[in-house]
């Protein structure tokens, strides 16, 4: 896209941002006027269940002064923590969002319970909802499901004093939250602030009116965000997990009031649920596509056990763009579809065409995946075609990234993406083509998939076509590796072993050509990051317009597993194992 194009581009976001914001203004003005059909909240009705998991040591962590969130550790010394600088703007968001409740929420015990409403009463008296970082959307939004949800634990042996001061604070945040909605709030955060809104609305007393209004927008909403095939607009599947884990003690709460839940909420889950199976490897962790990082084992099992359908995955995703190939025990997920627009790119990645691939319990090629606490250099990397498993050219990203109304979203990228899969007797077969390269380079990306029947042969293949006259472009194909894939290269790096933990051992080939093994890093690690190594395969795209490659599961399983490389290695010089190394498998 041409430097024109771009400043128009944020132009027309930073109009479309100011009108919404004056049209909120309006609207807000007009309901505070307007003071009929309004009733004050008088009772707290009913508490949502709260799904995500909670760690009853952790109280104990706050009542020492020690507050641990999004990667970060403060110690307050006997101090109140929203009088603390915050050691990073994530932190602060937590803090303020109020989810740390729900671990209080598990100690169970008379101490968790004073010292909560304590921060609790603090937050509301000393009028804290005027910080810049809990006034966000987003982060209100949070707050008001944390304070519905865990009403028991602060108002259980409370006076009526209290009572009354935290039901006129959730009464207010929820008008407060309901004005700012129709205002320039977009992509998730509005969503969740719906959610909260609806919420607050079957929670209170007094709130048919604005509920049957709301029930309205947030069907509205889903309609537009959730997609046919169930992937959200975003096109990460991150936000699926965070939105079911609302949506669905929402569904609940309806049933329990004995209201019938909003048609658009019942659809969404049914759409939601099985789209989110479309990206699970065989260990049970989420393919790393546009925002996703380290799959939460519990909050999956608690997922899990609401999926009313447990049938098998989808295995093509049209309008979100994603697609699933399985044989046997080998599962490849693959990623072609083109990048989201405006709000909802803020956590999205240039990793057009890229796959990850998994044996059994052992993911073998993966992406990079997401640094949402890390420096902005580090998300920023994370985010560029070269932290996928992709094809790169000339060492640029397929989408281009701009800071618009002060968020990093993308600008720019592909736009004509096709795509194609058929089931043959030989296997899943996927190809696509992205025209992200087409302005700047003039390329086209085209990459072929075929994963045998026996799920023993991933074949490969990329191909760079070119609309004018150049003396070069470079190119390369980048594999990035599991951090328990132990990698080595063998013929002179013609080709390379791959050793899994479970014992199996996987060949790579490039038909002959050079294949180098390069440093990564793996950012979706539950132990934070993790060192990798991937494989890449460099060459001229002008003068080699096509590669192909190739894993294959050379030997399976077996009670040796974790034998090193180096061990394998030994075994193939000596003519032990792996004869089919010694032949070119495009010959």
């Amino acid at each position: 896209m041409s430097g024109w194009s771009e400043r128009r581009g944020l132009a027309q976001a930073a109009i479309g941002r100011a009108a919404r914001r004056t049209r909120g203004q309006f609207v807000g003005a007009t309901r505070l006027i307007w003071p009929f059909g309004r009733k004050p909240a008088t009772r707290l009705l009913f508490a949502p269940h709260d799904l995500r998991t909670a760690d009853p040591t952790t109280a104990s962590d706050f009542y020492a002064g020690y507050y641990a969130f999004a990667g970060r550790t403060l110690r307050t010394h006997g101090e109140s923590p929203f009088d603390a600088v915050p050691p990073s703007e994530a932190w602060a968001e937590v803090l303020h969002g109020f989810g740390w409740l729900r671990h209080m929420r598990a100690a169970d015990t008379a101490i968790a319970r004073a010292n909560a409403r304590s921060l609790v009463e603090d937050f509301i008296v000393r009028r804290r909802d005027r910080n810049d970082i809990a006034r966000r959307p987003a982060v209100a939004a949070r707050r008001l499901i944390a304070l519905l949800s865990h009403s028991p634990l602060l108002l259980e042996g409370a006076d009526h004093a209290f009572y009354e001061r935290f039901l006129r604070h959730v009464a207010k945040l929820a008008e407060w939250l309901d004005l700012t909605l129709a205002g320039a709030v977009e992509g998730a955060d509005r969503l969740n602030g719906l959610i909260a809104v609806t919420l607050a609305t079957i929670c209170l007393d007094g709130q048919d009116g604005r509920r049957r209004r709301i029930e309205t927008q947030i069907s509205d909403e889903l309609d537009e965000q959730i997609l046919p095939d169930g992937g959200h607009l975003s096109r990460n599947p991150r936000l699926l997990i965070e939105f079911l884990l609302d949506l669905l003690p929402l569904r609940e709460t309806f049933a329990t009031r004995g209201l019938e839940p909003p048609r658009g909420v019942l659809t969404a889950i049914e759409r939601m649920m099985p789209h989110l199976r479309l990206f699970r490897h065989g260990d049970g962790a989420l393919a790393l596509f546009n925002g996703m990082g380290t799959t939460p084992p519990d909050l999956m099992a608690t997922l899990a056990a609401y999926d009313d359908a447990r049938g098998r995955p989808i295995e093509h995703a049209a309008y979100s763009g994603y697609s699933r190939l399985s044989a046997e025990r080998s599962i490849v997920v693959t990623d072609a579809g083109p990048p989201p627009q405006g709000a909802y790119s803020t956590e999205a990645h240039a990793g057009c065409l890229a796959f990850e691939f998994s044996s059994g319990p052992q993911r073998i090629v993966v992406n990079c995946g997401a640094s949402r606490f890390g420096p902005p250099e580090l998300k920023l990397a994370a985010r560029s075609s070269a932290a996928h498993s992709t094809l790169v050219l000339d060492d640029r990203s397929s989408a281009s990234f701009g800071k618009v109304l002060g968020e990093i979203r993308i600008v720019a990228g592909p736009r004509d993406v096709r795509v194609a899969r058929q089931d043959s007797a030989e296997g899943p077969e996927w190809v696509a083509s992205h025209d992200g390269y087409r302005r700047s380079l003039g390329a086209v990306h085209t990459r072929r998939l075929l994963l045998a029947s026996d799920g023993a042969t991933l074949s490969g293949e990329d191909e760079v076509a070119l609309t004018g006259a150049r003396e070069t472009l470079p190119a390369a194909a980048r594999f990035h590796l599991h951090p328990n894939v132990r990698a080595s290269l063998v013929r002179e790096g013609s080709g390379a072993l791959l050793a899994l933990a479970s014992g199996e051992v996987w060949s790579f080939e490039a038909g002959g050509r050079l294949i180098t093994l390069e440093e990564s890093i793996f950012l979706a690690s539950s132990d934070g990051r993790r060192r990798t190594e991937q494989l890449v395969i460099a060459f001229d795209a002008v003068e080699t317009p096509r590669i192909a490659w190739r894993f294959n599961r050379i030997r399976s399983a077996n009670p040796r597993a974790g034998k090193t490389v180096a061990a394998a290695i030994a075994e193939r010089e000596t003519g032990e194992l792996y004869p089919e190394l010694d032949h070119d498998p495009d010959a």
